[in-house]
């Protein structure tokens, strides 16, 4: 899998188009997309890879993958157990969150597979976050608020780790390529909560989740009010990283 590839075909659904088009068009379009995504991450070929980075460093690169799996176990039991669970979503919940739930458990896959026997257990769960979401599988509404801020916060993730694996080229390609579909996952998800594809500012439940998105300076050069662009658009324009500690916290309440 090409990641331009995938760069490439985003850019050419835009939100004009989205306009355009009736949600039935949308989905087939967003299916389309993260089939081909998902697609070309084969888990022997990674683990070659893999044990390539070893010799190099091992620990880094097994500390990374961790954490990632991490995430991918989180976030593929949420969607699992809301599929098996009696929440109602609706025609075009239930063909996104079905085909998410695949994705994930691809990753989780694909994850443990190249890290062999250094791969951690899956955790225990508690979706409520130890009672703050009740509702989550049989609330739709909470279901997606919770979902939102799991594929964002897993975004963010993903690029606060990127630059520990530019040592290793390869392991970084195949963390980026995960990391576009989590990306094309949150755009998605963000849409059926009613609300943009992308973060604006800080704002968003819970804080934790967008704490930083309201930077509008890249490169040590601001870019609000360069060329007439205002703080709306210039925070949009840039994801902004975690730290690993912050994931944690974010997510350790999900933790049984």
């Amino acid at each position: 899998m090409n990641l331009q590839n995938i760069l490439s075909e985003i850019e050419k659904v835009d939100a004009d188009v989205y306009e355009r088009i009736d949600h039935v068009s949308r989905r087939h379009v967003f299916h389309n997309f993260l089939k081909k995504a998902a697609a070309g991450i084969a888990p022997v070929a990674f683990g070659a890879v893999l044990n390539k980075a070893y010799g190099q460093g091992m620990a880094t690169v097994v500390d990374v993958l961790n954490f990632a799996l991490t995430l991918e176990y989180l976030e593929a039991e949420f969607y699992n157990r809301a599929l098996s669970s009696s929440l109602v979503m609706g025609n075009e919940g239930q063909m996104t969150f079905q085909q998410i739930a695949l994705h994930e458990n691809a990753h989780v896959a694909l994850l443990r597979s190249a890290l062999g026997g250094a791969a951690i257990s899956k955790p225990n769960f508690d979706f409520t976050a130890k009672g703050s979401f009740p509702d989550v599988f049989s609330n739709y509404r909470t279901f997606l608020a919770v979902s939102q801020a799991l594929e964002d916060t897993g975004v963010r993730a993903y690029k606060g780790q990127a630059g520990r694996l530019i040592p290793f080229p390869d392991v970084l390609k195949t963390a980026l390529q995960i990391h576009s579909v989590e990306a094309l996952h949150a755009a998605k998800v963000r849409y059926l909560n009613g609300n943009k594809g992308w973060i604006t500012g800080n704002t968003g439940f819970p804080g934790a989740v967008y704490a930083g998105e309201d930077n509008t300076s890249q490169g040590g050069a601001s870019v609000n009010g360069l060329g007439g662009i205002g703080f709306g658009p210039a925070s949009e324009a840039y994801d902004e990283p975690l730290s690993k500690e912050a994931v944690l916290a974010i997510a350790t309440p999900f933790l049984a």
